[in-house]
């Protein structure tokens, strides 16, 4: 064992979903390795503890990967499980984590960013119930690693990825595990097999593209293997370092392709990002948009296997639409609104409170996890659409025929200046008061706020986590994401309510222009970012 001397960065405040920065970033000499020392430092007594490790196999994954095992046995474990080639998806390791009870897991991953030399990294921590590391442990990593001197290293040689079993570094053993079988073997308890079987069957027809990300093993082992879809059906299934050069964010702009392949035959396709936590969905000439899907999930969770008990509750983060509020209404149960950030749904999940969950941003699970799951949603959907035998849009469809329907955007502006950014969301929270019952156009408001999170697990309280101005059926909600790497992403969500069935058919965008034009009015954006039309509209 040895010990480094180092010096401290100040940059390695972790945002949403753990830190995030260009991947040459990372290469910087003792850069990782003194992140990883902070998590370890504040993560809690470490000596005889089981950590899991894995990434979506990212440029740089299998290097940090070799860092981690050593800093973990310079720092006291007893043992680290890695997936085969240093490969695993977000859900896995939060199953691998609640399955082998260990301390916590390290997901090497930016997510649905960009990869390759020239793209984005990221390092994130979860905690023992398997979700991720909740603010206040955040805050002291970010604390230590301003102050960290040292990190502790085994100078050992790297280990094989590839070779299944045990291998010892120091005295602390490194089990290789197969990827893929505990996660695969999860979902075929929790969903119905022999019914999509059928659908296959009876000429039922899908597509799934792995982006390049670290589904792919996953998938073809599901879908082609275990649910016999014919070869072919998964698409780009070979995880690459630079995901094919193209980003691996499940959204109609970087997946235009898939929407495209239902003119071909197909009846669904989906897609899932880099490490597996995000969902897209598809039926013939509709897209699902995720608070749409949170919402139909829990008005048809009944009909699937692993559900047959029924919603206890929903909980779904602030700036996603109130679709699933018409379900819970009919239904009887409560929906809990959080802040954007899975962490925030571990909480309610552990106390029994609620078993399904949802983010407007392509993220949806339940409680056979603490992450948010691409392919259990892709999953959950599979089985609706056997057993209730209809199309996706005639699912939709019927959703909203019975619930109403919210037409749903979100407006993002990437690579903002973030001083610009904090200028505009400032100016914009200075004048909530004044807005507060005044009539703007056809729309009163009837409530403006920045909205603030009381946690009743464990009383914390998170603040400015986006600014509300509420209508009658109508909402827009301006906040700046934190999973960016350069400059800040403003986000502006549009919602209007509509029961008359007779008007669900309109164009999205055509729907919302009225909020789409009174948003810029109120909020000034396009002037302050100086900026004529959003990076992206989904």
């Amino acid at each position: 064992m040895h010990t480094v001397k180092t010096q401290p960065f100040f940059d390695q405040n972790p945002g949403t979903s753990g830190l995030r920065k260009k991947t040459k970033i990372f290469e910087k000499k003792n850069y990782a390795e003194n992140f990883i020392q902070s998590i370890f430092d504040c993560a809690g007594p470490i000596r005889g503890k089981v950590l899991i490790l894995g990434g979506d196999g990212r440029y740089l994954n299998k290097k940090i990967i070799q860092k981690v095992l050593k800093l973990a046995a310079g720092n006291g474990f007893s043992k680290v499980i890695v997936g085969k080639d240093g490969l695993l998806s977000t859900p896995a390791v939060s199953n691998l984590i609640r399955k082998h009870k260990a301390m916590g897991g390290i997901i090497l991953s930016a997510s649905h960013n960009p990869g390759g030399h020239d793209g984005d990294f990221g390092i994130k921590y979860n905690v023992e119930n398997g979700g991720p590391a909740p603010d206040n442990l955040m805050r002291a990593i970010y604390d230590r690693s301003k102050k960290i001197s040292r990190y502790f290293l085994a100078k050992e040689e790297d280990v094989s990825l590839v070779t299944l079993g045990i291998q010892i570094i120091a005295a602390m053993q490194v089990e290789i595990i197969d990827s893929v079988r505990d996660y695969a073997d999860l979902m075929e308890e929790l969903f119905d097999f022999t019914a999509i079987r059928h659908a296959i069957g009876r000429g039922f027809r899908f597509r799934f593209d792995a982006m390049h990300g670290v589904t792919g093993p996953y998938a073809h082992e599901i879908f082609e293997r275990r649910l016999g879809f014919p070869s072919g059906t998964v698409v780009n299934g070979i995880p690459l370092a630079d995901f094919g050069g193209k980003n691996p964010d499940p959204n109609l702009v970087y997946a235009k392709e898939r929407y495209d392949m239902l003119d071909k035959g197909l009846d669904f396709a989906a897609a899932s990002d880099g490490d597996g936590d995000r969902n897209l969905l598809i039926g013939k000439g509709i897209f699902v948009n995720p608070s749409d899907s949170l919402a139909i999930l829990a008005a048809n969770a009944r009909l699937v296997k692993g559900y047959f008990s029924g919603i206890i509750g929903v909980a779904r983060s602030m700036p996603t639409s109130t679709a699933v509020n018409y379900v819970a209404d009919k239904h009887k149960f409560r929906v809990y609104e959080t802040p954007t950030g899975w962490k925030f749904f571990s909480n309610l999940l552990d106390a029994g409170l609620v078993n399904l969950c949802g983010e407007e941003s392509f993220g949806t699970s339940s409680s056979h996890i603490r992450e948010k799951d691409g392919l259990w949603a892709i999953l959950m959907w599979l089985n609706i659409l056997a057993v209730t035998n209809k199309s996706v849009s005639d699912l939709v469809r019927l959703h909203w025929y019975t619930y109403g329907r919210n037409y749903y955007s979100r407006h993002d502006y990437e690579g903002v200046e973030e001083e610009v950014a904090e200028r505009m969301i400032n100016n914009l929270r200075m004048r909530l008061t004044d807005l507060r019952k005044t009539r703007i156009g056809n729309f009163l408001v009837k409530k403006a706020d920045d909205f603030i999170y009381h946690d009743q697990i464990d009383n914390s309280v998170s603040v400015y986590q986006g600014i509300r101005i509420l209508f009658q059926g109508a909402r827009m909600i301006f906040r700046i994401s934190g999973t960016g790497t350069e400059g800040a992403t403003v986000r502006v969500y549009l919602e209007q309510y509509e029961a008359d069935s007779a008007q669900h058919d309109k164009d999205t965008q055509t729907a919302l222009s009225p909020l789409i034009r009174l948003s810029d009015e109120i909020s000034g954006l396009k002037l302050s970012l100086k900026r004529s039309r959003p990076t992206v509209i989904t």
